[in-house]
């Protein structure tokens, strides 16, 4: 079940008095929580009915016992256990979720890996329950989640605000979801995203970032390069090493997997850079100029460069040294 089922549900008072929630994926398991907290009871309810424990300091006991009051003054009672990954004894839960109160609607997060399958507790929880599993969003998904994500709000976006979002912040859900309400409240009625917006109030800056970085390795143009690097030293948080490797493996390596394909016009191309024309013009430029050779030696550069930022062969030297080093090599 998803998590906008399991809103939806709650919207037309259909709830069930069992939620699993789990998974890596923390951003759906506090939207859920998040909207049940505030939304299935009234404020006047809430103050009787609304219980909320954290796994590190809950008591299993004291959990059932919360789940087995029945409500004062409202039809139902919340209780929420949050963070239950680090609850000692959760498996002590098992005798209430084989036969819950109808009348308690009963939340638990489990962050993580996810609870063991092959325990007695989740084979209960599998028969009584309505499970969330939350996964990690893949990387190539995450430009389409913003635009989507931005949409639902009645906001656009432009395309290279999309990029620069998804390079700086990744799959962080809830981080992308935090820097977009902030963008929100900050754009005073005006009801597009512009690069300009994400600089002034996210702090990523349009013209020196990893795309900007990976652009310019792409049409050899060093002195850019080494600019954009120099920006990254004097503004740290801005491409740390550990951030600005691995995007650029990914941008190069979704390149290099075109010479396995037999089509490599650019409508072919299309459907493999997920419709993206930007990303398009830049991988078939970009293999013009380096030709197969050449994007192959930046592969392993990046992963040398990489062994050299965990300290492997390069102890002392600094993030903006290693990547000045790495990209003269792979333009030489």
């Amino acid at each position: 079940m998803s998590a906008e089922k399991i809103i939806a549900d709650f919207k037309k008072k259909n709830v069930k008095p069992l939620y699993w929630l789990e998974g890596e994926e923390d951003y759906y398991i506090d939207l859920v929580m998040d909207y049940a907290e505030k939304n299935i009871l009234t404020t006047d309810e809430a103050s009787f009915n609304l219980t909320i424990f954290y796994g590190k300091d809950a008591e299993w006991a004291s959990v059932i016992n919360a789940c087995r009051r029945y409500p004062m003054f409202a039809e139902r009672q919340v209780v929420l256990l949050k963070e239950a990954q680090h609850m000692k004894e959760i498996d002590k839960l098992e005798g209430y979720f084989e036969n819950p109160l109808a009348s308690t609607i009963f939340i638990v997060g489990y962050k993580g890996k996810g609870y063991d399958k092959r325990t007695k507790l989740y084979k209960i929880i599998k028969q009584h329950a309505e499970i969330l599993v939350s996964e990690k969003l893949k990387d190539y998904k995450v430009g389409e989640w913003i635009k989507e994500f931005v949409t639902s709000k009645e906001f656009t976006i432009s395309p290279k605000g999309v990029v620069l979002l998804e390079e700086h912040i990744g799959n962080d859900l809830n981080r992308i979801v935090n820097e977009l309400e902030k963008l929100s409240l900050n754009l005073k009625g005006k009801k597009n995203i512009s690069e300009d917006d994400i600089e002034n109030y996210v702090g990523i800056s349009k013209e020196y970032n990893v795309f900007e970085l990976q652009a310019a390795i792409a049409k050899k143009d060093l002195a850019k390069a080494l600019t954009i690097i120099q920006y990254f030293d004097a503004n740290p948080k801005a491409g740390p090493i550990q951030m600005v490797l691995p995007a650029l493996y990914s941008s190069f390596s979704k390149i290099y997997t075109v010479f396995g394909m037999s089509d490599k016009s650019e409508a072919a191309l299309k459907p493999h850079f997920y419709f993206n024309q930007t990303a398009v013009r830049n991988a078939l430029d970009t293999i013009k100029t380096y030709q197969y050779e050449g994007i192959e030696r930046i592969l392993l550069l990046l992963h040398h460069y990489n062994l050299k930022g965990i300290g492997v062969g390069a102890i002392g030297t600094n993030d903006a040294s290693l990547l000045k080093e790495m990209v003269v090599k792979m333009m030489a």
